[in-house]
């Protein structure tokens, strides 16, 4: 099991730590809702150094990732940030992950803990064209500082602008007395903040020096199950869940990263299936009654019929109902459909929604 930079702290905290993707993190510190709502009302900070980041280089850096991923990054200029997937050749995807334009030449793509050694052996797979790669995630530690109340308690700690700081936007600068931290206004959460990108030794120096700062907005230590419950509440898929080696960009509602102005891998199939339509597709759906959603629920019409399942499901702390997300059949992929959960020996109705469940 592999500790993170500030494993100690988290311990020192008294965090319920689980094991996750082969690291020990911590799931929650004083609770939950107390942490979800920190992060809706004010500012929490977020120990997601689990994340793996690669750094591509060489001439030749934007034709592989543009070969590899399905948004266009040619768009992207320097200190400008995309959310891509990268597709597999069966038609599903093998992750999503962030792209991130460092120089010229020069690009860091961050990816999910639980795929890290996939993604780094499909990249390297695909690889002929000569392009500098390095796995930097061992050595690089990444806090999430989020909440409507994040630019203005982290001000003090940096020269940049915050405030005026687009979203999937960054700068490299100086923060909290250290030089070379990349500091990204991205996140999560939907509810704004940034995400700090530092190596391992600055990780305890930047955390004391957050909460500092943060102490006159109430701010808060979050665990993963905090980051879960915010994230559902957008509707932003989770790898593993919502989408996975069988599932398409397409059927996930992810056909705006997916741009067929270019090849990339599997791209006609993927091309087709947009032209002609899917079977399936992810929906995010609210319980009409009280009941909590939970991963691989059967999904049922009026008449008991198997329509789907579902991905992802909790108690929203925002809205204090049932949430979920999960795939059905394209007739009841519309807004306002009725589909019933099947938990345990009761069939529990339920509304589709359009997303995010949370509008802030």
């Amino acid at each position: 099991m592999k500790n993170t930079a500030l494993t100690h702290i988290h311990k020192a905290l008294e965090a319920k730590m689980v094991p996750f993707t082969g690291y020990n993190m911590p799931v929650q510190y004083e609770g939950v809702t107390a942490e979800h709502l920190a992060v809706r009302k004010s500012v929490g900070v977020f120990d997601v150094s689990h994340m793996g980041e690669f750094h591509l280089k060489g001439e030749n850096a934007l034709a592989l990732i543009q070969k590899i991923t399905s948004n266009d990054a040619s768009k992207l200029y320097v200190g400008r940030i995309q959310y891509s997937c990268i597709p597999n050749a069966d038609g599903g995807i093998v992750d999503d992950l962030l792209v991130y334009r460092l120089a010229d030449d020069e690009y860091m793509l961050v990816v999910n803990a639980s795929n890290i050694q996939k993604d780094w052996d499909w990249i390297s797979k695909h690889n002929d064209l000569g392009v500098k790669i390095k796995n930097s995630s061992d050595e690089m530690s990444l806090l999430a500082i989020q909440g409507p109340n994040a630019a203005k308690a982290m001000q003090s700690l940096t020269k940049v602008d915050l405030e005026n700081m687009k979203y999937y936007t960054f700068e490299a600068g100086t923060f909290a007395e250290l030089d070379n931290i990349i500091i990204s206004a991205t996140g999560y959460t939907g509810s704004g903040g940034f995400e700090i990108y530092m190596p391992n030794h600055a990780a305890e120096a930047i955390w004391n020096a957050v909460f500092k700062v943060g102490a006159a907005f109430n701010i808060k230590p979050c665990g993963l199950a905090a980051r879960d419950t915010l994230r559902l509440e957008m509707g932003f898929c989770l790898y593993g869940n919502d989408i996975d080696d069988t599932t398409s960009p397409i059927e996930a509602g992810l056909g705006w990263i997916t741009k067929f102005t270019k090849d990339f891998v599997n791209s006609e199939e993927l091309k087709a299936q947009k032209e002609n339509g899917v079977t399936r597709k992810l929906v995010g759906f609210e319980m009409q009654e009280r009941a909590i959603p939970r991963k691989d629920y059967p999904i049922v019409d009026a008449n008991g019929n198997t329509i789907g399942k579902v991905t992802s499901g909790t108690m929203s702390p925002s809205l204090e109902k049932g949430i979920g997300m999960g795939y059905v059949t394209k007739e009841f992929s519309k807004a306002d459909s009725e589909i019933y959960l099947q938990i345990r020996k009761k069939t529990i109705l339920a509304k589709v929604v359009r997303l995010p469940f949370y509008k802030g």
